[in-house]
């Protein structure tokens, strides 16, 4: 059985599968495109500072191809000084904010985009890892529950000693090999 936590704001969130499988479902995930969206992408930020337009682009394809036609209407420099403040921001709900203002960005791409690029550890907000954490449908999305699951996968992470990448793939695994065979 997984391991259960039940936060102060009344949030359940329980483990599907062993955490010590974690290093499995991880290795199953079959998609290397998250891959080369990490390659240099989160040291060039990260040395930057802000995304530029066409790297927002490339994390919200790989995200959420559909969106494409909305995010590609965020001008450069709105792109470069609202990334710049939210990755600078100490305030995890400013961040979120913050990035929730740019075209085509939503909670789950918003997530990604800290998931890659911020320094401190941010998990992906995503059905497929919400159901692999016990959530068949997820609640609408707010602060309050996407903080709940940060703090979740963040606690599940310190104990394990996984990366968050790994976790994050095993999440995402565990949902689409389990929910596609019953």
């Amino acid at each position: 059985m997984g391991h259960k936590a039940r936060n102060t704001i009344g949030y359940r969130f329980f483990l599907r599968f062993p955490e010590r499988d974690i290093p499995d479902w991880a290795a199953k995930y079959a998609d290397d495109s998250g891959d080369l969206v990490d390659g240099g992408l989160r040291r060039r930020v990260r040395e930057r500072g802000y995304l530029t337009r066409q790297e927002l682009l490339e994390i919200c394809y790989w995200k959420s191809p559909r969106t494409q036609s909305r995010v590609a209407t965020n001008v450069s420099a709105k792109v470069r000084e609202l990334t710049r403040v939210a990755l600078a921001c100490k305030d995890d709900e400013a961040k979120m904010v913050l990035l929730r203002q740019l075209q085509g960005v939503s909670w789950p791409t918003a997530s990604v985009i800290l998931h890659f690029c911020d320094r401190k550890p941010y998990p992906i907000i995503d059905y497929r890892a919400l159901w692999s954490l016990g959530y068949a449908k997820p609640p609408r999305y707010d602060f309050p529950f996407w903080w709940a699951y940060t703090q979740f996968v963040r606690r599940l992470q310190r104990r394990t000693g996984f990366s968050m990448r790994d976790i994050d793939r095993a999440l995402w695994q565990y949902s689409e090999a389990r929910q596609r065979s019953g």
